[in-house]
Protein backbone atom coordinates (compact mmCIF):
# COMPACT_ATOMS: atom_id res chain seq x y z
CA UNK A 1 0.00 0.00 0.00
CA UNK A 2 3.08 2.49 0.82
CA UNK A 3 4.64 1.45 -2.52
CA UNK A 4 1.03 2.64 -4.37
CA UNK A 5 0.89 6.06 -2.84
CA UNK A 6 4.40 6.38 -3.42
CA UNK A 7 3.57 5.91 -7.39
CA UNK A 8 0.69 7.68 -7.21
CA UNK A 9 2.52 10.55 -5.87
CA UNK A 10 5.45 10.86 -8.76
CA UNK A 11 2.97 10.28 -11.21
CA UNK A 12 0.92 13.39 -10.22
CA UNK A 13 4.03 15.37 -9.74
CA UNK A 14 5.28 14.33 -13.36
CA UNK A 15 1.27 15.24 -14.50
CA UNK A 16 2.39 18.32 -12.69
CA UNK A 17 5.46 19.48 -14.54
CA UNK A 18 4.38 19.06 -17.94
CA UNK A 19 1.40 21.25 -17.26
CA UNK A 20 3.49 23.78 -16.29
CA UNK A 21 5.53 23.34 -18.97
CA UNK A 22 3.32 23.23 -21.91
CA UNK A 23 1.58 26.35 -20.27
CA UNK A 24 4.80 28.03 -20.79
CA UNK A 25 5.47 26.95 -23.86
CA UNK A 26 1.97 28.00 -25.18
CA UNK A 27 2.20 31.45 -23.90
CA UNK A 28 5.36 32.00 -25.13
CA UNK A 29 4.36 32.37 -29.08
CA UNK A 30 1.14 34.26 -27.92
CA UNK A 31 3.76 36.82 -26.53
CA UNK A 32 6.04 37.03 -29.73
CA UNK A 33 2.44 37.08 -31.79
CA UNK A 34 1.77 40.60 -30.23
CA UNK A 35 5.07 41.68 -30.70
CA UNK A 36 5.90 41.04 -34.19
CA UNK A 37 2.27 42.18 -34.86
CA UNK A 38 2.50 45.11 -38.04
CA UNK A 39 -0.16 47.71 -38.13
CA UNK A 40 -1.99 47.72 -41.66
CA UNK A 41 -1.18 51.08 -43.47
CA UNK A 42 -1.99 53.12 -45.99
CA UNK A 43 0.87 54.22 -48.66
CA UNK A 44 0.42 57.51 -50.79
CA UNK A 45 2.80 59.05 -53.31
CA UNK A 46 3.46 63.17 -52.73
CA UNK A 47 1.08 65.40 -54.78
CA UNK A 48 2.94 67.69 -56.97
CA UNK A 49 1.81 69.71 -58.88
CA UNK A 50 2.23 72.72 -61.28
CA UNK A 51 0.71 75.54 -60.83
CA UNK A 52 1.98 77.83 -63.08
CA UNK A 53 2.09 80.97 -60.45
CA UNK A 54 3.24 81.78 -56.64
CA UNK A 55 0.19 82.22 -54.15
CA UNK A 56 1.51 84.45 -51.07
CA UNK A 57 0.25 86.12 -48.26
CA UNK A 58 1.07 89.96 -48.03
CA UNK A 59 0.36 92.72 -45.42
CA UNK A 60 -0.42 96.53 -46.81
CA UNK A 61 2.00 99.37 -45.37
CA UNK A 62 2.82 102.84 -45.98
CA UNK A 63 5.56 103.52 -48.29
CA UNK A 64 6.97 105.91 -45.60
CA UNK A 65 6.61 105.52 -41.79
CA UNK A 66 8.11 107.74 -38.77
CA UNK A 67 9.02 106.90 -35.25
CA UNK A 68 8.54 110.50 -33.77
CA UNK A 69 11.05 110.41 -31.15
CA UNK A 70 13.32 112.53 -28.49
CA UNK A 71 17.26 111.98 -28.01
CA UNK A 72 16.98 113.51 -24.74
CA UNK A 73 15.23 112.88 -20.95
CA UNK A 74 12.63 115.20 -19.56
CA UNK A 75 8.99 114.98 -19.19
CA UNK A 76 6.04 114.91 -21.52
CA UNK A 77 4.23 118.77 -21.59
CA UNK A 78 1.80 118.03 -23.73
CA UNK A 79 0.70 115.74 -26.86
CA UNK A 80 -1.12 118.12 -29.32
CA UNK A 81 -2.07 115.34 -31.44
CA UNK A 82 -4.58 112.28 -31.18
CA UNK A 83 -4.73 109.05 -32.66
CA UNK A 84 -6.12 109.66 -36.27
CA UNK A 85 -5.50 113.32 -36.57
CA UNK A 86 -3.75 114.82 -39.98
CA UNK A 87 -0.74 116.71 -39.68
CA UNK A 88 1.35 118.78 -41.91
CA UNK A 89 5.29 119.19 -42.22
CA UNK A 90 6.88 121.23 -39.49
CA UNK A 91 4.09 121.55 -37.35
CA UNK A 92 4.19 120.98 -33.63
CA UNK A 93 3.59 117.51 -32.23
CA UNK A 94 4.78 116.73 -28.62
CA UNK A 95 6.71 119.10 -25.99
CA UNK A 96 9.14 118.52 -23.29
CA UNK A 97 9.75 119.71 -20.20
CA UNK A 98 13.14 122.04 -21.15
CA UNK A 99 14.09 123.95 -18.28
CA UNK A 100 17.77 122.76 -18.25
CA UNK A 101 18.02 123.53 -22.08
CA UNK A 102 16.66 127.14 -21.23
CA UNK A 103 19.21 127.68 -19.03
CA UNK A 104 22.05 126.45 -21.25
CA UNK A 105 20.66 128.60 -23.92
CA UNK A 106 20.96 131.90 -21.73
CA UNK A 107 24.45 130.50 -20.65
CA UNK A 108 25.48 130.43 -24.35
CA UNK A 109 23.73 133.78 -24.90
CA UNK A 110 26.12 135.07 -21.90
CA UNK A 111 29.18 133.35 -23.10
CA UNK A 112 28.62 135.04 -26.74
CA UNK A 113 28.38 138.39 -25.29
CA UNK A 114 30.87 138.53 -23.41
CA UNK A 115 33.29 136.69 -26.20
CA UNK A 116 32.20 139.71 -28.25
CA UNK A 117 33.30 142.04 -26.24
CA UNK A 118 36.36 140.84 -25.64
CA UNK A 119 36.62 140.42 -29.20
CA UNK A 120 36.13 144.03 -29.74
CA UNK A 121 38.47 145.15 -27.21
CA UNK A 122 41.40 142.89 -28.39
CA UNK A 123 40.45 144.40 -31.79
CA UNK A 124 41.22 147.87 -30.16
CA UNK A 125 44.47 147.32 -28.97
CA UNK A 126 45.58 145.05 -31.80
CA UNK A 127 44.99 148.13 -34.17
CA UNK A 128 46.31 150.40 -31.55
CA UNK A 129 49.93 148.85 -31.65
CA UNK A 130 49.70 148.15 -35.27
CA UNK A 131 49.88 151.95 -35.88
CA UNK A 132 52.70 152.20 -33.00
CA UNK A 133 54.86 149.86 -34.78
CA UNK A 134 54.07 151.21 -37.92
CA UNK A 135 55.72 154.73 -35.98
CA UNK A 136 58.52 152.66 -34.63
CA UNK A 137 56.80 153.19 -31.03
CA UNK A 138 56.30 149.61 -29.78
CA UNK A 139 58.34 146.44 -30.74
CA UNK A 140 58.18 143.48 -32.53
CA UNK A 141 56.85 141.21 -29.49
CA UNK A 142 53.92 143.63 -28.25
CA UNK A 143 52.54 143.91 -31.79
CA UNK A 144 52.83 139.62 -31.50
CA UNK A 145 51.32 139.68 -28.12
CA UNK A 146 48.34 141.94 -29.34
CA UNK A 147 48.09 139.91 -32.50
CA UNK A 148 47.78 136.49 -30.57
CA UNK A 149 45.31 138.02 -28.37
CA UNK A 150 43.10 139.29 -30.98
CA UNK A 151 42.90 135.73 -32.55
CA UNK A 152 42.43 133.88 -28.96
CA UNK A 153 39.48 136.56 -28.90
CA UNK A 154 38.25 135.64 -32.34
CA UNK A 155 38.36 131.71 -31.15
CA UNK A 156 36.75 132.37 -27.71
CA UNK A 157 33.47 133.96 -29.65
CA UNK A 158 33.13 130.98 -32.24
CA UNK A 159 33.52 128.22 -30.19
CA UNK A 160 30.73 130.39 -27.69
CA UNK A 161 28.45 130.54 -30.91
CA UNK A 162 28.66 126.53 -31.23
CA UNK A 163 27.72 126.25 -27.75
CA UNK A 164 24.71 127.94 -28.56
CA UNK A 165 23.54 126.36 -31.59
CA UNK A 166 24.73 122.93 -29.36
CA UNK A 167 21.75 124.29 -27.02
CA UNK A 168 19.31 125.67 -29.89
CA UNK A 169 19.52 122.37 -31.50
CA UNK A 170 18.79 120.19 -27.91
CA UNK A 171 16.30 122.38 -27.95
CA UNK A 172 14.41 121.19 -31.21
CA UNK A 173 14.18 117.56 -29.53
CA UNK A 174 11.83 119.32 -26.63
CA UNK A 175 9.84 120.53 -29.32
CA UNK A 176 8.85 117.75 -32.30
CA UNK A 177 7.77 118.44 -35.24
CA UNK A 178 6.08 116.05 -38.50
CA UNK A 179 8.61 115.47 -40.53
CA UNK A 180 6.09 115.49 -43.12
CA UNK A 181 2.62 115.53 -44.21
CA UNK A 182 1.14 112.86 -42.75
CA UNK A 183 -1.60 111.43 -40.26
CA UNK A 184 -0.98 109.98 -36.72
CA UNK A 185 -1.69 106.32 -36.36
CA UNK A 186 -0.32 105.17 -32.76
CA UNK A 187 0.43 107.06 -29.75
CA UNK A 188 2.76 105.49 -26.90
CA UNK A 189 2.45 108.11 -24.46
CA UNK A 190 0.83 110.60 -22.62
CA UNK A 191 1.13 113.99 -20.87
CA UNK A 192 3.08 113.66 -17.63
CA UNK A 193 4.78 110.43 -18.85
CA UNK A 194 8.82 110.58 -18.98
CA UNK A 195 10.48 110.65 -22.58
CA UNK A 196 13.15 108.74 -22.93
CA UNK A 197 15.98 109.00 -26.21
CA UNK A 198 15.03 106.78 -28.86
CA UNK A 199 11.74 105.67 -27.40
CA UNK A 200 8.84 106.01 -30.01
CA UNK A 201 5.66 108.37 -28.97
CA UNK A 202 3.89 108.73 -31.84
CA UNK A 203 3.88 107.05 -35.28
CA UNK A 204 3.53 108.64 -38.51
CA UNK A 205 2.22 107.44 -41.61
CA UNK A 206 2.23 109.17 -45.22
CA UNK A 207 -1.55 108.33 -46.22
CA UNK A 208 -2.28 107.50 -50.18
CA UNK A 209 1.19 105.90 -50.86
CA UNK A 210 1.02 102.26 -49.94
CA UNK A 211 3.04 98.79 -50.27
CA UNK A 212 2.26 95.37 -50.11
CA UNK A 213 5.20 93.40 -48.23
CA UNK A 214 5.66 89.59 -48.57
CA UNK A 215 7.75 86.80 -48.27
CA UNK A 216 8.76 84.14 -50.63
CA UNK A 217 10.03 80.45 -49.87
CA UNK A 218 13.95 79.56 -50.92
CA UNK A 219 12.70 77.91 -54.11
CA UNK A 220 10.17 80.42 -54.90
CA UNK A 221 12.75 83.47 -54.46
CA UNK A 222 15.22 81.64 -57.48
CA UNK A 223 11.77 81.99 -59.61
CA UNK A 224 10.99 86.08 -59.18
CA UNK A 225 13.00 89.24 -60.35
CA UNK A 226 12.30 93.02 -59.81
CA UNK A 227 9.36 94.18 -62.57
CA UNK A 228 7.89 90.79 -62.77
CA UNK A 229 3.80 91.40 -62.62
CA UNK A 230 1.43 89.79 -60.15
CA UNK A 231 -2.04 90.30 -58.93
CA UNK A 232 -3.25 91.75 -55.74
CA UNK A 233 -6.55 90.77 -54.15
CA UNK A 234 -7.10 92.86 -51.22
CA UNK A 235 -10.70 91.18 -49.59
CA UNK A 236 -11.32 93.88 -47.20
CA UNK A 237 -11.91 96.57 -49.65
CA UNK A 238 -13.37 94.44 -52.07
CA UNK A 239 -10.44 94.76 -54.71
CA UNK A 240 -7.92 93.36 -57.60
CA UNK A 241 -5.25 95.05 -58.11
CA UNK A 242 -2.32 94.47 -60.82
CA UNK A 243 0.84 95.95 -60.64
CA UNK A 244 4.30 94.82 -60.36
CA UNK A 245 7.68 93.32 -58.00
CA UNK A 246 9.55 96.68 -56.92
CA UNK A 247 11.84 95.06 -54.43
CA UNK A 248 13.83 91.71 -53.30
CA UNK A 249 15.72 90.87 -50.47
CA UNK A 250 17.96 88.19 -51.21
CA UNK A 251 18.65 87.42 -47.79
CA UNK A 252 16.91 85.71 -45.18
CA UNK A 253 19.42 85.66 -42.07
CA UNK A 254 17.15 87.70 -39.98
CA UNK A 255 13.35 86.72 -41.43
CA UNK A 256 13.62 82.96 -40.43
CA UNK A 257 14.02 81.63 -44.09
CA UNK A 258 11.75 83.51 -45.70
CA UNK A 259 12.62 86.37 -48.49
CA UNK A 260 11.04 90.05 -48.47
CA UNK A 261 9.45 91.34 -51.64
CA UNK A 262 7.49 94.19 -52.21
CA UNK A 263 4.73 95.22 -54.34
CA UNK A 264 3.70 99.26 -54.75
CA UNK A 265 -0.26 100.07 -55.19
CA UNK A 266 -0.36 102.57 -57.87
CA UNK A 267 -1.47 106.37 -56.78
CA UNK A 268 -5.53 106.01 -58.57
CA UNK A 269 -5.65 102.89 -56.81
CA UNK A 270 -5.20 103.98 -53.19
CA UNK A 271 -8.98 104.87 -52.27
CA UNK A 272 -10.44 102.43 -48.81
CA UNK A 273 -6.73 101.08 -48.27
CA UNK A 274 -5.80 100.69 -45.02
CA UNK A 275 -2.36 99.89 -43.29
CA UNK A 276 -2.48 96.23 -41.71
CA UNK A 277 -4.72 95.03 -44.63
CA UNK A 278 -3.83 91.39 -45.51
CA UNK A 279 -3.49 90.45 -49.29
CA UNK A 280 -3.56 87.61 -51.20
CA UNK A 281 -0.29 87.51 -53.91
CA UNK A 282 -0.52 85.93 -57.12
CA UNK A 283 2.89 85.93 -59.46
CA UNK A 284 2.32 83.74 -62.58
CA UNK A 285 6.11 82.65 -62.74
CA UNK A 286 7.71 80.12 -65.25
CA UNK A 287 10.69 77.87 -64.03
CA UNK A 288 13.78 76.91 -65.78
CA UNK A 289 13.18 74.20 -68.36
CA UNK A 290 9.96 75.49 -69.20
CA UNK A 291 7.92 74.21 -65.85
CA UNK A 292 6.31 76.29 -63.54
CA UNK A 293 6.82 76.25 -60.29
CA UNK A 294 6.59 73.32 -58.42
CA UNK A 295 4.32 72.54 -55.12
CA UNK A 296 4.33 69.27 -52.65
CA UNK A 297 0.78 68.85 -51.05
CA UNK A 298 -0.14 66.17 -48.68
CA UNK A 299 -3.81 65.34 -47.15
CA UNK A 300 -4.52 67.54 -43.80
CA UNK A 301 -5.27 64.44 -42.34
CA UNK A 302 -1.92 62.88 -42.69
CA UNK A 303 -0.38 65.27 -40.93
CA UNK A 304 0.77 64.74 -37.37
CA UNK A 305 0.39 67.76 -34.49
CA UNK A 306 3.34 67.71 -31.37
CA UNK A 307 4.29 70.32 -29.26
CA UNK A 308 3.77 72.79 -31.76
CA UNK A 309 6.00 70.92 -34.56
CA UNK A 310 4.31 69.45 -37.44
CA UNK A 311 5.29 66.11 -39.10
CA UNK A 312 4.01 62.99 -41.34
CA UNK A 313 4.82 59.16 -40.57
CA UNK A 314 6.79 57.85 -44.08
CA UNK A 315 7.84 54.03 -44.49
CA UNK A 316 11.39 53.09 -43.89
CA UNK A 317 13.33 50.54 -45.64
CA UNK A 318 12.50 47.77 -42.93
CA UNK A 319 8.93 48.77 -42.90
CA UNK A 320 8.71 50.51 -39.82
CA UNK A 321 6.92 53.74 -39.10
CA UNK A 322 9.45 57.05 -39.54
CA UNK A 323 8.43 60.25 -38.07
CA UNK A 324 9.58 62.99 -40.77
CA UNK A 325 9.35 66.78 -39.52
CA UNK A 326 7.77 68.88 -41.96
CA UNK A 327 7.81 73.23 -42.78
CA UNK A 328 3.91 73.66 -43.80
CA UNK A 329 2.86 76.31 -46.44
CA UNK A 330 -0.95 77.56 -47.34
CA UNK A 331 -4.17 75.27 -46.94
CA UNK A 332 -6.44 74.89 -49.37
CA UNK A 333 -9.15 72.63 -48.49
CA UNK A 334 -8.65 69.37 -47.23
CA UNK A 335 -4.72 69.19 -48.82
CA UNK A 336 -1.63 71.49 -46.95
CA UNK A 337 1.22 72.89 -48.80
CA UNK A 338 4.28 71.18 -47.59
CA UNK A 339 7.18 73.97 -48.22
CA UNK A 340 10.07 71.78 -46.74
CA UNK A 341 10.82 67.89 -45.37
CA UNK A 342 9.24 66.26 -48.35
CA UNK A 343 9.84 65.84 -51.78
CA UNK A 344 7.54 64.62 -54.97
CA UNK A 345 9.15 61.10 -55.02
CA UNK A 346 9.05 60.40 -51.17
CA UNK A 347 5.93 58.19 -50.03
CA UNK A 348 3.77 58.79 -47.06
CA UNK A 349 1.44 56.79 -44.39
CA UNK A 350 -1.71 58.46 -45.50
CA UNK A 351 -4.38 56.04 -43.14
CA UNK A 352 -3.19 53.47 -40.38
CA UNK A 353 -5.79 50.59 -38.70
CA UNK A 354 -3.81 51.27 -35.74
CA UNK A 355 -1.71 53.57 -33.40
CA UNK A 356 1.26 54.62 -35.43
CA UNK A 357 4.55 56.04 -33.37
CA UNK A 358 8.05 56.29 -34.01
CA UNK A 359 9.54 52.84 -35.25
CA UNK A 360 6.74 50.52 -34.96
CA UNK A 361 6.36 47.89 -37.36
CA UNK A 362 3.99 48.22 -40.10
CA UNK A 363 2.79 46.59 -43.54
CA UNK A 364 1.46 48.02 -46.51
CA UNK A 365 -2.21 47.23 -47.89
Amino acid sequence: MKNLYKHIFHASAAMLLFTSISGCSSHQPAHNKVTDSAVMVTVANVNSSTSGQINLSGQLSSTQTAAISTRMMGYITAIRVKIGDKVAKGQLLVSISSQDIAAKQAQADASVMQAQAALENAKKDYERYKALFGQQSASQKELDNMTLQYHSAQAQLTAAKEMRKEADANMAYANLTAPFSGVITQKMADAGSLANPGAPLLMLERPGSYQVTAYATENQIALLQIGMPLTLNISSANKTLNTTISEISRSAENTGGQYLIKANIPANETNGLYSGSFVNVSIPVKAKGGTGDSQVWVPVSAIVHQDELDGIYTVSNDNRAMLRWLRLGKTQGARVEVLSGLSPNDAFISNADGRLYNGVLVKIK
